[in-house]
């Protein structure tokens, strides 16, 4: 974007498309960081005793939380089926355009600037303005003769239009060359032409820096735009197109079949009593290089028959894989909210640490864990060498046991990160080690 000359709308604009695309990174990790923030600082606090001395468990004291976090998870698929596809939608298509747009920086000193069509500029300074040009040199290339013309010329001011369509370069001292073809066809002489100017004017289109608006329907139907009912009916359409395919391909491919098989009824001058595997036995003997040559003539037209409608095959389950995957993404982002709470909460109140000292580092170690194995998944998933359900939640799955270990250690209060009793572990050990050494 930078030297592109957008406005500060449309930088605003992108920005917050691209916002709306971070939501599933950023929510789970938020609701993981949260939790551990506010049950560590109550355990800090001794709050939670108190809690827990007038009777109420902690999976008791979680229930309000559990309710608010459930209501955000709710929220999260409502934001991920109807409000992410539009943002992803507006977002690609300006992005698009963005990329399309040509740079602001229309004329660079001592180099050949090429940025208008059938024009080459070069100058040779410029003052600190921007405006005011010197020792310029203008090569326009015709687009209709084979003549061409070039400008020099000592001085220049470089001007806009009133309705910023066209860059005006009012030249000074200079000179114009041109030269132009033979107005008769049997004259082979070329017409070249020298004018001197004091002062002259050239009008070079800036319509190619325009801010071009893609028509958004041509992302309409991109897998990241569609909602989950868009998305399952699509997979079905596809899917059906896909079957079709298939029958159409095995129908090209099944014609060939014969010539695996030995003719059952007899045929004269062939033999029917041939062992299997012994196919070119059933031809005459002067016949069995021709057939030779044909089958293997065959055999290469239906391999490359069948090489192209694999790749294409092939290509088509992936994208049914793709559909199967947003699909189930459009989940996973409620249930990672609920599981990183359940990791998180009881997280908080076994290290009963507050602030953003200890509860960043392990939030961050946690949400990394989840988020290397959710791309890992997912990338598989989309590659074929995972199921595209197990590969969306495997991270889930992988995660969900640590969350409920953690919540029955922190409801029977366990000192699970006392470094204490780790330091008392390892010099016990070491210790009874120590003495099976000198006793032996």
């Amino acid at each position: 974007m930078v030297g592109k000359g957008f406005e500060w709308y449309t930088i605003l604009k992108l920005m917050m498309y691209a916002s709306a695309t971070n939501v599933a990174m950023a929510l789970p990790l938020s609701v993981l960081l949260s939790s551990i923030m506010t049950y560590g600082t109550l355990g800090e606090n001794y709050e939670l005793v108190a809690i827990k001395s007038a009777g109420i468990s902690l999976t008791r004291a979680l229930y309000p939380m559990v309710i608010v976090v459930s209501a955000l998870s709710i929220a999260a698929f409502a934001f991920s089926d109807y409000m992410l596809p539009i943002a992803n939608y507006k977002f690609f298509s300006l992005l698009y355009d963005v990329r399309q747009q040509k740079s602001a920086k229309l004329i660079n000193v001592g180099v050949f600037n090429n940025s208008f069509p059938g024009y080459s500029i070069r100058v040779g300074r410029k003052d600190p303005d921007g405006q005011r040009l010197y020792d310029i040199m203008i090569y326009q290339r015709s687009l209709t003769t084979s003549g061409n013309n070039v400008i020099f010329a000592k001085e220049g001011v470089m001007t806009k239009s009133p309705d910023n369509k066209f860059l005006l370069l009012k030249l000074k001292d200079g000179v114009r060359y041109e030269e132009s073809s033979p107005e008769l066809s049997y004259n082979p002489r070329q017409r070249f032409m020298r004018f001197y100017f004091k002062e002259t004017e050239q009008k070079l289109d800036l319509s190619g820096f325009a801010m071009q608006h893609t028509p958004e329907t041509l992302f309409k139907g991109s897998f990241q735009m569609l909602s989950s009912k868009q998305l399952a009916d699509t997979f079905k359409i596809v899917k059906k197109q896909v079957d079709k395919t298939e029958g159409a391909n095995f129908a090209i491919v099944s014609p060939n079949i014969k010539y695996f098989t030995v003719p059952h009824k007899p045929v004269p001058g062939y033999k029917t009593d041939i062992p299997h595997g012994h196919v070119i036995e059933a031809f005459p003997a002067d016949m069995q290089m021709t057939a030779i040559q044909n089958a293997n003539a065959e055999a290469k037209s239906i391999k490359s028959i069948i090489s192209d409608k694999a790749a294409e095959y092939l290509e088509k389950q992936s994208v049914l894989r793709r559909y199967l995957v947003e699909y189930q993404k459009k989940f996973t982002l409620s249930a990672a909210c609920l599981m990183l709470f359940f990791i998180g909460a009881p997280l908080g109140a076994i290290i009963r640490k507050g602030g953003l000292g200890l509860p960043v580092v392990i939030s961050v170690i946690f949400f990394l864990i989840y988020f290397i194995v959710s791309s890992i998944g997912e990338k598989s998933a989309q590659g074929g060498s995972m199921s595209p359900i197990f590969g969306t939640w495997i991270a889930i799955i992988f995660m969900t046991p640590v969350g409920l270990f953690l919540s029955y250690k922190a409801a029977n209060d366990s000192v699970l990160f006392d470094a204490d009793i780790y330091k008392r572990f390892f010099t016990d050990l070491f210790r009874q080690l120590k003495q099976k050494l000198h006793h032996r």
